[in-house]
């Protein structure tokens, strides 16, 4: 966004996707809307009717299209002001033609996120609906789509509104003692109708960390990570589950030098399958141990690693170390007919043999992955699902943890860090700090939104 966006302007944009296509939404928005559609069709029409009629420039009267225009009154529109839309063929004539035509008649073109900013302002959404938004057009599986919808319809929101309103009845009491310092055992009620809740809340918010892991892998996607020995079938096994050759297959050793990423969706979750460069003792050379250095690097990060081995070469216990609950122990090439060595397989880790040619073990592979990143991405309802969400209860932690310490002892100061506590949370939804992050937030928005 703008440092400053002119928020009393009419603004246009297309509202669907760019391109060339049957139908196109373009939508105005702000005080001279309607009069402009007024101006484009020659004729009155009524808010929330659908009318078919031709588009002409007012100036020349040419016929720009035919389609239809639609009429939303304020306050009871997306954005909060009275808004306008036009659905007419999706052509860059089309297109070029109206843009003029809507500029010569005093509005602008929209900015990226503006006509949801202009929302937010209103009080149609508020900060954490927006950044729902923002995920339910990017959302590429059922649940970033079903996570999304939640956030939009306000959950997130009303949490964090629950708990502001518990942070404001705990500092009643705590302002109190304050108010009235020379009353007999104020301090000692204080603390005994504070301190409680206090640590109630602490772990209500507590959970919500735990939690939030799980809701951003949904959002960002699960990470996996395929490791192993050069000439081990990694490469091979990527392109199997991609159902492309997206990895370079070879006989030849250190053939994969930088990481090579498939997406996949699994069970409606987008998994990150990342194909490394092969471990061994000695690189061939410093490009080779880069490589080799990165490769360690993304499985200590991903949360499933998939170790893939060759039955008929031996296996140090240093190699299955790596492995942690939840990941993978992969005997490649089933279809040559080679006795895996007898390695044990470590507790948690599932072991089983994949043909990449032959695709034998390959579904049993993709169920395991589907029930693995099922339980990497079990989160509750509602959810922290930016960074941006866990800051702001980790701040309010924070500041409770600080409350408590000075509950019984410095009540004024307990009640500030409790006031901390709320702002902190009040970021969540933009009732606090909300110029903070706008830019942030709507960077990733599109013109048209």
């Amino acid at each position: 966004m703008s440092d400053s966006p002119r928020h009393g302007d009419t603004i246009f944009a297309r509202a669907s996707g760019a391109g060339k296509a049957g139908v196109a939404v373009f939508r105005l928005s702000g005080p001279d809307s309607h009069s402009i559609i007024r101006d484009l069709i020659g004729k009155r029409i009524k808010a929330r009717e659908a009318v078919f009629a031709a588009v002409r420039d007012p100036a020349t009267a040419s016929l720009i299209d035919r389609g239809l225009a639609i009429l939303f009154e304020g306050p009871a529109s997306f954005t909060g002001e009275d808004v306008a839309e036009l659905h007419l063929h999706g052509s860059r004539a089309v297109e070029a033609s109206l843009y003029e035509t809507l500029g010569s008649l005093g509005a602008r073109p929209a900015e990226a996120g503006e006509f949801t900013l202009r929302a937010l302002k209103n009080g149609k959404l508020d900060l954490a609906q927006v950044e729902a938004l923002a995920d339910l057009i990017d959302a590429e599986t059922n649940q970033q789509r079903m996570q999304a919808l939640g956030q939009l319809d306000g959950r997130l929101s009303a949490a964090a509104e629950g708990w502001r309103h518990q942070l404001l009845a705990i500092l009643a009491p705590l302002e109190a003692d304050i108010d009235f310092p020379d009353e007999g055992g104020v301090p000692a009620a204080v603390a005994a109708r504070a301190g409680p809740e206090i640590e109630k809340l602490k772990a209500a918010l507590t959970a919500f960390l735990l939690d939030s892991g799980r809701a951003r892998r949904i959002r960002e996607g699960v990470s996996i990570a395929v490791v192993g020995p050069p000439n081990a079938g990694k490469s091979s096994l990527v392109n199997a589950l991609a159902g492309a050759d997206v990895a370079i297959v070879s006989d030849q050793p250190g053939t994969t030098r930088d990481i090579v990423e498939v997406r996949l969706d699994l069970g409606g979750v987008v998994a990150t399958v990342a194909d490394t460069a092969g471990l061994r003792e000695a690189a061939g050379d410093a490009i080779e141990a880069e490589g080799m250095a990165r490769a360690r690097a993304r499985a200590a990060s991903a949360d499933i690693r998939i170790l893939v081995l060759d039955p008929s070469a031996d296996v140090s216990r240093e190699t299955l170390s790596a492995l942690r609950k939840g990941d993978f122990l992969i005997w490649s090439k089933a279809d040559l007919g080679v006795t895996p060595q007898d390695v044990p397989v470590p507790d948690g880790v599932t072991g089983m043999a994949v043909s990449s040619r032959r695709k034998d073990g390959l579904n049993a592979l993709i169920a395991g992955l589907t029930a693995g990143v099922s339980r990497e991405t079990a989160a509750g309802e509602p959810a922290l699902t930016r960074a941006r969400h866990v800051r702001a209860v980790e701040d309010a932690l924070a500041a409770l943890e600080r409350a408590e310490a000075h509950v019984e002892i410095a009540p004024e100061l307990a009640a500030e860090d409790v006031r901390l506590a709320a702002r902190a949370l009040g970021a969540i939804t933009g009732a606090v700090g909300v110029e903070d992050v706008l830019g942030e937030i709507f960077s990733s928005f599109c013109i048209g939104k």
